[in-house]
């Protein structure tokens, strides 16, 4: 797939100039690939496809822990207010005209102040089960962050704010830099550590907290650590490209139904191919059309039916 990513595009370059380009590269030598071929290679399709592919990977991730978390297999990543938080906190940089850095930590930061106060609502309420209450807490709460995207947009300048918060709000790896890749490689690595070496852990959070509490679990502690190390990597991920659905619902739930529930293979696994559909998406979408398509769009398109799908071997499973 990523040979493919790379020759594919506006400006098509051969599997030989690639091979010929990495070469140059590594041995500094001359390349005889068509002129701008490795500035388009380099500068632009790398670090894009590097973006796709660590995005995907992380929204995998994270929805295969929440799923796992909430002992349901049809919860995604932007179940505790995440995405919303955080598409209000870039709609708020952009309606105040800030740098795009600035409306990238705006982004990353409203991601997690809405889980922060999805986290204390749902303690002060403190309904019978925490699990739901929490998820009750979030569908509320990432409502309300919605409503206040929509008035921002509504208040927005027509003809410049609105349509970079719609462009926004779709997800696009168009303007992804080398210092974004970085920034959120550092986030979401950092993220992942704890989910890798806490896997086997995780599994007990899928059973009812009496038990796991009596296998010896700190099952308030436990889900607060899987809490917060989901919700970085997907603020990360948000940040850098903007909002991207689906993935995060449909990849844990098709890799769940071919290898099982065990998280310790689920979750790399979710990551591999997750990083690999966003990667494949992102290639369609700029490459099908004179005028780019937006990975948001096509997600939608693709995931929504193959979700269907996949409801339908669900059940169908449960009732044989």
């Amino acid at each position: 797939m990523i040979p493919l990513a790379f020759a594919v595009g506006q400006f098509p370059i051969s599997i030989a100039d690639i091979g010929s380009l990495i070469w140059s590269k590594l041995s500094g030598t001359i390349s005889h690939a068509a002129p701008n071929a490795d500035i388009v290679l380099f500068d632009i399709r790398g670090p894009r496809i590097a973006a796709a592919f660590m995005v995907g990977a992380a929204l995998a991730a994270a929805g295969a822990t929440f799923q796992n978390l909430f002992r349901n297999p049809l919860v995604s990543p932007d179940i505790l207010g995440v995405s919303s938080g955080a598409a209000l906190g870039a709609v708020a940089g952009i309606f105040l005209s800030l740098p795009l850095i600035a409306i990238q930590g705006f982004a990353f930061a409203g991601g997690l102040l809405a889980v922060a106060i999805i986290f204390a609502v749902g303690n002060k309420i403190r309904g019978h089960d925490p699990v739901l209450t929490l998820v009750l807490t979030g569908v509320v709460i990432g409502s309300l962050l919605g409503s206040c995207v929509a008035l921002l947009k509504y208040l927005a300048d027509p003809f410049n704010q609105l349509p970079a918060i719609t462009y926004w709000l779709l997800g696009s790896f168009a303007s992804v830099t080398q210092r974004d890749i970085f920034v959120a490689f550092i986030i979401i690595i950092a993220a992942a550590i704890p989910l890798f070496l806490l896997r086997w852990r995780i599994n007990i959070l899928a059973l009812p907290d009496d038990e796991a509490k009596a296998l010896g679990l700190n099952v308030v502690r436990m889900r607060l650590i899987v809490i917060a190390a989901a919700t970085l990597m997907t603020a990360a991920s948000v940040a850098i490209c903007g909002i991207i659905g689906w993935v995060g619902l449909v990849i844990p739930h098709a890799v769940r139904l071919t290898v099982g529930a065990e998280f310790s293979r689920l979750l790399p696994l979710s990551m591999l191919i997750g990083g690999t559909f966003m990667l494949a998406v992102d290639t369609l979408g700029r490459s099908i059309a004179q005028t780019e398509i937006p990975p948001g769009v096509l997600t939608a398109l693709i995931g929504a039916p193959a979700f269907i799908w996949l409801m339908a071997v669900t059940f169908k499973r449960r009732g044989k």
